[in-house]
Order: structure tokens, then C-alpha cells, then sequence
């Protein structure tokens, strides 16, 4: 399974080869994006302690951590007054979000609160994680609350049914992060559909993730970012 996870990288690699460093890419807001804040390097002062409690819950669903690393940026560079996740997973992407922005931060999970994932969370005082039912709890987070400027989209089958429940609140400040949109045929065909619908505006092809933004003032624009 590693072996082939790497095959497909390298692939991947080599068919976005020209999409590197944002090359070809005339908006100055997205070249800055893509160049500072997907491709930095710099050695954020959370990274090192939660690299070594990675191994204690990688038998959980979660990314690889160049991914994760890249959301506590991507968090740190959008500065969300809020920010909400569904398909906790490990709870590690989790952390690295909360440790990048120390705004509240809700994680929905799939079934029970899960105890090892909750001790992991506690650490974070902005965080409030839930598990059960995730369509359930969603619609509550959404009833009487300001609308999150940070969604992430995470380990959950449900995926459709969260992006279409979450579209109708979205605003010109609203950033959704798609996690693993070719991790299935099925997801790969619906992450088409979310690039070409008319409701989202510029949206970042990474291959780990998806970026989907909705300022309409902008021209709907499709972005393939090499992200190996």
C-alpha cells in the first residue's frame, strides 16, 4: 500500500510538473498563496513536539504530515475568526489548525467521541471536539452561530452531504478545505463537479487537498498546484 502511495505520488509529481512554484499564475493573491504559504519551509515552533506524538495515533484515518503542515499555514496565513471540521479522524490535522490560529475551533466526528482523541485535543483549550451523528451535529453547529470563516472538510464519508448543507451560509470570506479529493473514483468525480459549480469561486487543485474560495468578485479561476 505504501509502495503503490508512492508510485501514484511520483506520478502525480510528473503530470503537475509544470505547475510548480506557481508558475503561469498572473493573480498576485494566488501566486503569494501558492508561493508563500503552500511552499514555505519555515520550521513553525508547534511542528517539532507534534511530530512526536504522531505515531501514537496514526492507526487513526489522517494525512501525511507535510499535509498537516500545510493547514496549520493556510490557517496562520487566512487568520479566521472561526473555524469548524468535520471528520476529526486522528485529530492531528486538528491540532496543527488549532496550534496556527487560537480561534474556536469545532471538530465533528463520525460515531463516539473517540477517549484517545479527546485526550489529544484537550491540550487545546479553543478546541471543542463531539462525535455521533455527524449530519445531526452539523446542522446544530450551523443553527444560531456565526458562519465559520475556516471549514475543513476531513476524514468523513459524508462529504457531499456536509458541502451542500455548508454552501447556502458560505460568504466572500469563507475558506473550505477539501481533504483527499481523489482518495476514491466517486470523490474525484464530485471534486470535479465542486470545481466547475457555478456556487464556488477560485478553487486549488493540491492533490492532498482541495482549496475552495467564494469571493464572487473574482473571476472563477481553477488552480493545479504541485504538491508533492
Amino acid at each position: 500500500m505504501i509502495r503503490r502511495d508512492l508510485f501514484l505520488r511520483i506520478a502525480n509529481w510528473c503530470m503537475r510538473f509544470r505547475h510548480r512554484r506557481g508558475y503561469g499564475v498572473h493573480s498576485p493573491s494566488d501566486f503569494f498563496l501558492i508561493t508563500f504559504v503552500v511552499y514555505e519551509d519555515m520550521p513553525y515552533y508547534p511542528f517539532l513536539s507534534l511530530h512526536y506524538l504522531r505515531e501514537d495515533l496514526e492507526y487513526l484515518p489522517h494525512y501525511r504530515e507535510k499535509t498537516d503542515k500545510l493547514l496549520f499555514r493556510l490557517a496562520n496565513y487566512w487568520q479566521p475568526a472561526s473555524m469548524l471540521e468535520i471528520g476529526t479522524g486522528s485529530g492531528l490535522q486538528t491540532r496543527y489548525l488549532a496550534e496556527a490560529k487560537r480561534a474556536p475551533l469545532l471538530t465533528l466526528d463520525d460515531g463516539q467521541a473517540k477517549p484517545e482523541v479527546a485526550k489529544f485535543l484537550s491540550g487545546c483549550k479553543n478546541v471543542a471536539y463531539e462525535g455521533g451523528n455527524i449530519l445531526r451535529l452539523l446542522d446544530e453547529a450551523l443553527a444560531g452561530r456565526e458562519y465559520p470563516e475556516l471549514v475543513h472538510i476531513g476524514h468523513t464519508p459524508y462529504y457531499k452531504e456536509v458541502f451542500e448543507r455548508l454552501l447556502p451560509q458560505v460568504t466572500e470570506r469563507t475558506c473550505m478545505i477539501i481533504g483527499s479529493p481523489y482518495a476514491t473514483r466517486e470523490k474525484k468525480q464530485w471534486w470535479k463537479r465542486v470545481i466547475a459549480d457555478p456556487r464556488t469561486g477560485v478553487t486549488f487543485d493540491l492533490y492532498d487537498v482541495g482549496l475552495v474560495f467564494f469571493d464572487k468578485k473574482r473571476v472563477k479561476e481553477h488552480r493545479i498546484v504541485n504538491f508533492f
